[in-house]
């Protein structure tokens, strides 16, 4: 019985120790946790205020580029170098373009569905040109700008509804 004795003993002893270290080991591994997360906190706080103005200049850039496609304001800025409609068009829509293609790296600090909404109204302004210059009232590259205008005056621009969103989008951002 002297060894039984000895066993429920050290038992005894060991099983304060035991529970002990377990409590230990939960705080620890709770601290821990919290620790990280106050971290990757802290972490992802100081990368908010370092993209927060790459995003912004993002959000801007986009909303430039949305205004210079606006039929209005492009048939002002590219003047038909000929009277050749369909030339006009080319000019037209290259000039679209390549400014869609200036600002293409700006994808990566706006959201996925502001950036599909930005290609939707460059391309539905493409497409309003192509429109115009089928029509049976065009015939020189003068006579398209008229027909342009006067399409954008019917139903407005494209590029008004995706400027709506890019400002409801940064409103959001505060």
């Amino acid at each position: 019985m002297d060894i039984a004795t000895k066993l429920i003993d050290a038992l005894l002893y060991a099983i304060p120790a035991i529970i002990t270290g377990l409590i230990a080991y939960y705080f620890f591994r709770e601290h821990t946790k919290n620790e990280d997360g106050r971290r990757r906190f802290l972490l992802q706080k100081e990368m908010q205020v370092n993209a927060m103005p790459l995003r912004l200049q993002a959000y801007e850039r986009m909303a430039l580029f949305l205004e210079r496609i606006t039929p209005s304001k492009l048939l002002i800025r590219v003047n038909p170098t000929s009277s050749d409609k369909d030339s006009y068009e080319s000019l037209l829509i290259a000039n679209i373009e390549q400014e869609f293609e200036h600002n293409l790296s700006q994808q990566i600090y706006i959201s996925d569905d502001c950036w599909r909404i930005i290609t939707a109204a460059k391309n539905a302004t493409i497409q309003l040109i192509r429109k115009a210059n089928l029509s049976e009232k065009t015939n020189t590259a003068n006579k398209l700008r008229e027909v342009i205008l006067s399409e954008m005056m019917e139903r407005g621009t494209p590029s008004d509804t995706a400027l709506s969103y890019i400002k409801k989008e940064v409103s959001e951002m505060w």
